[in-house]
């Protein structure tokens, strides 16, 4: 493989060797400039080599698969199948994908589908039927078109392995070897992945030839001007965990949240709990049906809902441009989880909040953290009532001055001369600011103040000096396994993978973290650690493997 690393080279789309009307609708779209990724890996595709691309989220590596596979449509005249082929972990991800590609792609005329298990299968034969130039697709969806010949993929040109570390944690490593094995010899295969574990390699010394290699993090800004994310953690005793988010979020005022729990009855719980408060949450987890994901999210793009309340596995994917806080209202199962979450804002030269709702069992896992990646997480005290009144009668100040800044008054200046005509001038603005204030929230009874939990000393030294720990995990070496009992095996279809494939897509735990696995005629057991067998065991319950819905608890002989 030959490798080469992102530098500074020639700025611009333009001379990256795009089509002239890509180039165009990007300057409309009003990109200026690639990013290091981009500019590294267009020109090899463009001239048809397979590539290998190691890049994190929001590094841009969406534009710079898609850029080169639609220059490549440009010069194509006879368009009846698909050409070519994007495989992505999750559903999010596929329409995320899907409307980059066509949003680029639109002075083309290209065809895009992303297609994913939730959706109706018949509306995408319908789809693929009426002819497609672009599929984005999660592996078990795309073999169910495979088997039922609805997707052809004879004249596939391009394959493109998106989050392929991700893919294979899901347990999708068998799907993909057998779509690929689908795929005509002389295809160019691009493969992006965060990290490259041997299992990537792998997968790119059998099916990539003499591929480029790029190693992107992300795109460099002149010192100063990095993005930076404010770590803070609350501690308090579980009882007030919600108390606590609520307070911290009337401090933070977030313009748009995204709040992580471990569980999907979690969520819900917090979603309702929130709109008690005056918030306009969303719920977004893998029990929805497919079109309220889509609407939940239609929503919090748009603004209209200022808090998303999700799972780490329905969040999968998701990048939301306005995104100003992330709320770890639990804590991720590893590390990496942690970074991910929290990456997700401070891009771009902006400021990111990154907030931690913790128990004081869990400090110990904060510290991990902090060894991990090297930055400090300030311990913050929760806002008492008195500071939550201060905050919510300033804010109704600001936003008194903005609407007298605004003008157009006059409509009311009769019904002030009405008004100061039988009453106090000053009761009559007082009486204004406090239907005001009241309906801006500020009348909230915060109840009695939350009691402190003090973190306990860390000494002088930085998180840099201290230990690194295991990678991937909170706990110390060793980990205590769990047991978990699945009501079904042998007898239903089901394979090592499914299981896998089940809880690290249902369950958020990577497939690295899954132990030993056994499967029986009429049940499976798998073992999995201690401290996450209830989330595990709550995300598979009712959950459908194999057509057959299931249930899970811990094993009575474990």
């Amino acid at each position: 493989m030959v490798e080469t690393m992102a530098t500074e080279t020639e700025s611009g789309f333009a001379k990256l060797g795009l089509d002239s009307r890509l180039v165009e609708r990007l300057t409309g779209l009003g990109y200026e400039e690639p990013t290091p990724i981009q500019r590294e890996a267009i020109p090899p595709l463009i001239e048809g080599h397979d590539l290998i691309g190691r890049a994190a989220t929001g590094t841009g590596k969406t534009a710079a698969f898609s850029l080169p596979i639609l220059h490549s449509l440009a010069r194509s005249t006879a368009r009846t199948k698909p050409t070519s082929l994007i495989l992505v972990p999750t559903r999010e991800l596929a329409m995320q994908v899907a409307e980059s590609v066509a949003k680029y792609g639109q002075p083309l005329g290209v065809r895009v589908l992303p297609i994913y298990g939730g959706a109706p299968m018949d509306q995408q034969i319908r789809a693929l039927d009426r002819g497609i130039d672009v599929v984005v697709a999660t592996p078990g969806r795309a073999l169910d078109h495979m088997r039922r010949t609805t997707l052809k993929l004879d004249a596939v040109t391009v394959v493109v392995l998106d989050e392929a570390d991700e893919m294979l944690d899901m347990g999708f490593a068998e799907d993909i070897e057998a779509i690929l094995s689908a795929t005509p010899t002389e295809r160019q295969t691009a493969l992006f992945s965060a990290t490259m574990a041997p299992r990537i390699k792998a997968i790119a010394v059998k099916h990539l030839k003499n591929a480029t290699e790029i190693h992107v993090t992300r795109d460099p800004v002149p010192a100063g001007e990095l993005p930076k994310v404010r770590q803070t953690a609350y501690v308090v005793q579980r009882q007030y965990k919600l108390a606590a988010l609520g307070r911290v979020l009337d401090a933070e005022a977030p313009a748009a949240a995204l709040i992580f729990c471990k569980t999907r009855s979690e969520v819900d719980e917090l979603t309702e709990a929130l709109a008690g408060r005056g918030y306009r949450p969303e719920a977004l987890h893998g029990g929805m049906a497919q079109d309220a994901r889509d609407r939940v999210m239609r929503l919090f793009r748009a603004g209209q809902a200022n808090l998303l309340v999700a799972t780490d596995v329905a969040a999968r994917g998701l990048d939301v441009e306005h995104l100003t806080h992330v709320v770890n209202f639990s804590l991720p199962l590893g590390i990496e989880n942690y970074v991910h979450r929290i990456g997700r804002v401070g891009r771009a030269g902006r400021e990111g909040v990154a907030i931690t709702v913790a128990e004081p069992r869990e400090q110990g896992a904060l510290r991990a953290i902090e060894r991990h990646t090297g930055q400090r997480i300030e311990y913050g005290q929760v806002p008492t009532a008195a500071t939550l009144r201060e905050k919510r009668l300033e804010r109704t100040k600001v936003a008194i001055r903005e609407t007298v800044a605004a003008g157009e008054l006059d409509a009311f200046r009769a019904m002030f001369g009405s008004l100061v005509g039988e009453l106090d001038p000053t009761d009559v603005a007082l009486a204004a600011l406090k239907l005001a204030h009241r309906a801006r929230g500020g009348d909230i009874d915060d109840g009695p103040d939350i009691p402190v939990v003090t973190a306990p000393p860390r000494g002088e030294r930085s998180p840099r000096d201290l230990p690194p720990p295991r990678r991937g995990a909170f706990r110390g070496p060793g980990p205590r396994l769990a047991r978990i009992f699945i009501s079904a095996g042998r007898e239903a279809g089901i394979m090592p993978r499914d299981l896998v494939g089940a809880i690290a897509n249902e369950a958020g735990l990577p497939g690295r973290e899954i132990h030993s696995i056994e499967i029986t005629e009429r049940f499976s057991l798998v073992d999995v650690p201690e401290d996450a067998a209830e989330h595990v065991i709550e995300s598979l319950n009712g959950v459908r493997l194999r057509g057959r819905r299931v249930s899970a608890r811990r094993d009575r002989q474990g």
